[in-house]
């Protein structure tokens, strides 16, 4: 089992074509790159609407369609045939191939996506690049379709029944109030995009029980991420609160501030779309290896009844999701996403604001990637349902899977 990635450097931008990338920002007139990222904000936009409004009840699925969805985008876009107009093939290839991929995805939201799609289709110069386009991208979308029909993503294989091990220290438990039956589980079994195998950037195993990190750890959810904690500030409980809700909805903006400050092509912003995705599937697929690989018990097990001093009636301020501590979901997806936008785009960036469903009226003001992770770590011990060890294990784990995938992303991109 691999328990290393390559650190990142501009190396990952070599399979996507950096020179393309890098005359892009130079070359292309910035009335131009306006109108070509038109239509990919247009799909980005009716992509989220459509994934929100009727996806799955399981994140990775909701995920696994974004993938798919502009993996064939970029395929289509990315081989454009000679004689035509490049741009208007693109665009259409484009338009088709996000369309098509989503109707079958989310067929709830036919209705919309294909009244888009023939707003889409209008602003393209009828020509043969326009029919070529729209032919190619239906094309790849049935490819993709086809190729991960059944990759084990579906909501009943990622929630497949899980055998609860006997109670013992350390283990995991159902947790209150729900006692819930384990969610996930099925996630470790499905075929990734780019890993080798599920296992492959699997973590070292958490704190031993007897061990002074794991006792600063417990200490520090029972003190801070109690329902009723005396220790933790107002801006504390709001920062647990804004990343409690789903992280594929959380990283919806910024990956779109991203994409509409830059000055790439119909082509490259298709592909940064479909890797940002295809990495968060993998790595969904990793973090459910490791949490049932170690059964970890969550913090509110271990206080209540295997502490040292047990409380039987201590509550975190939010309710515990139905999975294993070690590592923290919320955390490799967090990772995975700080570590692909960096790639893109640069550590830092302009000023954008971002909301978050679960904290209402709250927006909060970022100029880097990092910083939405710092705060995921935080929170998740805020919240008191996750040891930081757990949240420090997922941020790493999340950054090495979005390494290996931009410098394999040829295997997606490349000839097939």
């Amino acid at each position: 089992m691999t328990v290393s990635g390559p650190r990142p450097t501009r190396r990952g931008f070599v399979a996507l074509g950096a020179a393309a990338l890098l005359s892009a920002s130079v070359a292309v007139p910035r009335t131009v790159a306006a109108d070509r990222r038109s239509a990919v904000l247009t799909w980005y936009d009716a992509t989220a609407e459509a994934v929100a409004a009727a996806g799955a009840a399981t994140q990775v699925t909701n995920s696994r369609a974004w993938a798919i969805a502009w993996l064939a985008a970029a395929r289509a876009a990315g081989d454009v045939p000679r004689g035509v107009d490049r741009a208007a093939y693109q665009e259409a290839a484009l338009v088709a191939a996000v369309h098509h991929a989503l109707v079958e995805l989310v067929p709830g939201r036919a209705g919309q996506l294909d009244a888009t799609f023939r707003q889409s289709v209008d602003r393209i110069p009828d020509g043969e690049a326009r029919s070529l386009g729209v032919a190619a991208g239906r094309r790849e979308a049935v490819g993709v379709l086809d190729r991960r029909r059944h990759d084990g993503l579906d909501p009943a294989s990622v929630n497949a029944p899980y055998p609860v091990p006997a109670p013992r220290p350390g283990i995991w438990q159902p947790t209150p109030p729900a006692y819930a039956p384990a969610t996930q589980y099925g996630n470790r079994l499905a075929v990734p995009f780019l890993l080798r195998t599920p296992d492959q950037f699997r973590p070292g195993p958490p704190p031993a029980l007897d061990s002074g990190r794991y006792a600063a750890d417990l200490a520090e959810v029972r003190a801070y991420g109690a329902v009723d904690s005396e220790a933790r500030s107002p801006h504390q409980t709001e920062t647990a609160t804004f990343w409690l809700g789903s992280s594929l909805t959380l990283y919806t903006e910024p990956l779109r501030v991203a994409l509409s400050r830059s000055p790439a092509g119909t082509a490259e912003l298709a592909r940064q779309v479909a890797l940002f995705h295809v990495a968060l599937v993998d790595t969904q697929i990793a973090t459910s290896d490791g949490k049932y690989a170690y059964e970890r018990w969550r913090p509110v097990t271990a206080i209540r009844t295997g502490a040292i001093d047990p409380d039987p009636g201590w509550t975190p301020l939010h309710t515990t999701p139905a999975h294993p501590d070690h590592p923290s979901g919320h955390n490799t997806y967090s990772g995975t996403a700080e570590a692909v936008l960096t790639a893109f785009f640069g550590p830092r960036t302009a000023p954008f604001e971002l909301t978050s469903p679960t904290a209402p009226g709250v927006t909060r003001t970022y100029t880097s990637w990092r910083r939405l992770s710092d705060e995921n770590v935080e929170a998740r011990v805020l919240s008191g349902i996750h040891t930081r060890s757990a949240d420090e294990a997922g941020i790493t784990l999340g950054r090495r899977v979005a390494w290996y995938a931009l410098e394999h992303a040829g295997e997606l991109f490349g000839s097939r």
